[in-house]
């Protein structure tokens, strides 16, 4: 037996109706240029982008404006410059190891599957374009509901564009403590990534699997449009 306390469970296959992932942090390593782009708008605003970056991974950008600035916590001025991130620090962000290969399986293999991000349609689009990542057919950005994670609404929007309104047997991947409550909270199995944040947060969010990074999750097959995981080298 495995000793308890790393990353070294053994394989399991596990089988969904769906798959829904977050982006940034999960897909995409765009943490230095999210950096970059926080201190110059917090320049811009007059407060401490430290002060920022400290509670904004994972939330909406109009939620993180509403509190320092409600006059820019508006979606023209969010997209535009959530838009620019990509084009501005396109050499700072990389694939989350396993990204690229997972969405690209996805894709060919007719599962179905989404992204649930809380960045805009603009900062999506140009992540997907810059790093030609697999786009994904069925997208909730910030924009498309009232409340960001940690509210359960993004997945729950996740859910009804797979149209799956009445299936809980959804698996959603995250990075994020406010993304893994939005999945718990819509009933969703949550498997977790050590790419942002530590284990212990990630265990107090309450994810029900943790692995360090996609390299970990394999798309076994696709049957009866059902998709089979196969999770690997898990914490326990």
């Amino acid at each position: 037996m495995a000793a308890a306390g790393s990353f070294s469970a053994p394989p399991q296959v596990l089988t969904f109706d769906g798959l829904l992932s977050d982006f940034d942090g999960t897909i995409v390593d765009s943490t230095e240029a999210i950096v970059k782009h926080w201190h110059k708008i917090g320049e811009e605003l007059g407060v401490d982008p430290k002060v920022i970056l400290a509670t904004s991974h994972g939330r909406r950008s109009i939620d993180t404006l509403q509190l320092y600035d409600p006059s820019k916590a508006n979606w023209d001025y969010v997209s535009f410059i959530e838009g620019v991130i990509p084009k501005e620090y396109g050499s700072d962000a990389k694939e989350i190891p396993g990204g690229r290969a997972i969405l690209a399986a996805l894709e060919e293999s007719g599962a179905n599957w989404g992204v649930v991000t809380s960045g805009t349609r603009a900062l999506i689009e140009g992540w997907l374009g810059i790093l030609e990542l697999t786009h994904p057919k069925n997208l909730v950005t910030a924009e498309d509901v009232e409340q960001g994670k940690p509210d359960p609404r993004c997945y729950l929007l996740g859910r009804k564009k797979l149209d799956l309104e009445h299936s809980t047997s959804i698996v959603v991947l995250e990075d994020a403590p406010s993304g893994i409550k939005a999945g718990k909270a819509a009933g969703f199995t949550v498997i977790a990534l050590t790419t942002t944040h530590t284990l212990e947060q990630l265990q107090a969010a309450g994810a029900d699997i943790i692995v360090e990074d996609l390299n970990s999750i394999k798309l076994k097959s696709v049957s009866e449009g059902r998709l089979q995981l196969e999770v690997l080298n898990a914490y326990q």
